[in-house]
Order: C-alpha cells, then structure tokens, then sequence
C-alpha cells in the first residue's frame, strides 16, 4: 500500500520476524515497508485470497484525545494506556490474514482477523508504541500545515479541478450546470438562484464533480489498460476517506471521485497503480517496474500526491 503525506502512516508485523531490538510482544511478529507504502499487518491464519485487495490509501489523522482510565467505550471504540498515557483506537474486525494499523482523519484504526484475540491485538499496539507516538505527532504537525482554505459554497467560491481553481458562478437562467471560461479563468456556472443556500450549492457542485470524475477517470482508465493490453473486470467510484483506489484479486478496481481535484498527470499515477496491481498483487521491485512500465516518469505524480491530505479536500 501507498500512504500520501511524506510521514508514514503505518508500520507492518509480519509472522516469522521480530521487530526493534527484541522480540515481539507477540507470539510471531516483525516489522516491514513494502515499497514507498507503509501498512501494518500481523499474524496469518488461513489463507483468504478471494478476500485480498490491493489499495491505494491516503492517511492525515487527528491525534486520538485522552480520557477516562477504561479500556473499552463500546461498539468498536476502545482505549490502551501507553506508558501512563490513555489512547483510543478503533477495533474492527475483518476478514482478513493480518493485523492492520491506520492512522487517518478519525485517530488510530486497527484492523484484526477475527481469530485473534483482543490479548494479541494489545500487545501489537504496545509493541509499537514508539511508532504510535512518532506518527500521530508528524500527522498532526503535517496537518496543521497542509490545510487548504475552506471554500465558500457560494456565487464567487473557488475550489480545485483536474488541477486548476474553478469558480463558482449561480446562474438562474440556466436550465444545467455548465463549465465555461471568462477573463478571469475557468468557471463553473451553476443553475442555482443567487440566494441559494450553501448547502444547495454544496449538492450542486458535488454532483457535477461525480459526473466529470465518472467520465474522465473512465476514460483514462480504458485508454490506459487497452494501450497496454490489460484487462479488469469492472470499474467504479469511490468515495472512501482514506483511499484514493483499490484494486481486488477479481480484477475489480475502485477510484475515489475525488481525484478529480487534481490534475491529469495525478489521476494517471492512481490509475497505473491500480492497473499495475492485474500483474502484480504486492508493492515489492516488480510491481513498480510494472508502473513505470505503464506510466514512465510517474515519480513526480507519485511524490504529489502522497502530499496531499484527502481530509483538506472540499468536499
């Protein structure tokens, strides 16, 4: 997996090796980075690999928020004291072969198979403490950086398109929604009245986004897989917060619409990571050759995007 801002976002525990300079809390346990996308992953059962999925992921966390000495808050909410100090995590559970930590907008995420017990599931997040700390810390230093101007959903509010700001324009006259240009760049003339509320103007230009997204990542989707003779099962969007596209064992890939922002060079990146995954289903030397293959010079994309925070987008 592929983690977006310049910190890291997850650590990964495989069976068979042992992480820092012990052994792992664990019974079986180590630490790994696949590629440039660090995931966490722990402990094996038996093999699953209808289940398996390839993702391209974006991670910009808020700090979990002390509280109360409990270990659990219900449903899946739960809480670990780290050296004296108290975190919250999100416990789900998922069919799957590994234990998995994410860091993203909503705090610490940890994704466990079934068969393991919340006994191990602790003692991995005790073993990974540092890394804990250090991530939730860069995160939330990158975030105070990152964040983008909030837009105004209004006649005159501006927000990003295929890399460039678009305009917003409310056009009573208009029976549809159309994108034009004006002296002053590029607009999006909405058919709204000018008083429409925000929340209006919001559904209106999400809606248009979703369309355009529909369309040109479709179209750079089927160009690039039939100019390099590969072949996937089906295609549709995503609206994921921690996702920017996956690509599954069936050959089923999914793209967030939201990519949309960004420019063509970017979408391109996302889709010849996901395309690559019909040849290689891991992130190690191959599979990269495999990108380049489809996409030479993907590096730059690759970089800007793995610096931008989905959860600073607009919308």
């Amino acid at each position: 997996m592929l983690r977006t801002p310049s910190p890291k976002a997850k650590p990964v525990l495989r069976p068979g090796s042992a992480a820092g300079s012990g052994r792992s809390a664990l019974p079986r346990g180590g630490l790994r980075r696949p590629g440039a996308a660090p995931a966490a992953d722990l402990l094996a059962p038996p093999r699953d690999d209808a289940a398996q999925q390839l993702s391209l992921n974006f991670d910009a966390p808020t700090p979990p928020a002390a509280a109360a000495p409990t270990n659990s808050r219900g449903g899946n909410e739960r809480r670990i004291a780290l050296s004296g100090e108290l975190f919250d995590y999100q416990l789900r559970r998922a069919r799957r072969r590994t234990i998995g930590f994410q860091i993203d907008d909503r705090g610490l995420i940890v994704s466990a198979p079934r068969w393991v017990s919340l006994r191990d599931i602790e003692a991995a997040l005790l073993e990974k403490e540092r890394w804990i700390r250090s991530r939730l810390e860069q995160w939330q230093q990158w975030r105070a950086k990152r964040r983008l101007p909030q837009v105004h959903f209004a006649d005159g509010g501006s927000l990003p398109f295929l890399g460039k700001p678009l305009t917003l324009r409310l056009r009573a006259d208009l029976r549809a929604s159309v994108l034009a240009s004006s002296d002053e760049g590029d607009e999006l003339r909405l058919a709204l009245p000018a008083d429409a509320a925000e929340a209006q103007v919001r559904d209106a230009v999400q809606t248009w986004l979703k369309e355009q997204a529909q369309r040109v990542l479709g179209e750079r989707l089927t160009d690039l897989s039939a100019r390099h003779g590969i072949h996937f099962a089906s295609w549709k969007l995503s609206s994921a917060r921690s996702q920017w596209g996956s690509c599954g064992a069936d050959g089923r890939i999914r793209l967030n619409w939201r990519l949309i922002h960004f420019s063509l060079p970017v979408i391109d990146y996302v889709v010849a990571h996901e395309l690559a995954h019909r040849k290689e289903l891991n992130h190690g030397p191959q599979f990269w050759e495999q990108v380049a293959r489809l996409l030479p010079g993907f590096e730059a994309a690759r970089d800007h995007i793995r610096n931008e925070d989905l959860s600073s987008l607009p919308l």
